[in-house]
């Protein structure tokens, strides 16, 4: 796993494993954005498919 932070890439979720802790920056090289809606209409008809929780 990648631990820098990809400065193309913001998040603030800090409970996602790949959230780059000291700073607002996913240290994934890409993510997957998936929807849960037949059609997005809306930004919270869509998550980041691309979250694994730390714990």
């Amino acid at each position: 796993m990648n631990e820098r932070p990809n400065d193309s890439i913001g998040c603030i979720v800090s409970e996602c494993k790949f959230h780059a802790k000291d700073q607002n920056y996913c240290t994934l090289n890409k993510i997957q954005v998936t929807k849960h809606e037949s059609k997005a209409t809306t930004k919270q008809c869509t998550d980041c498919g691309s979250f694994e929780s730390e714990l």
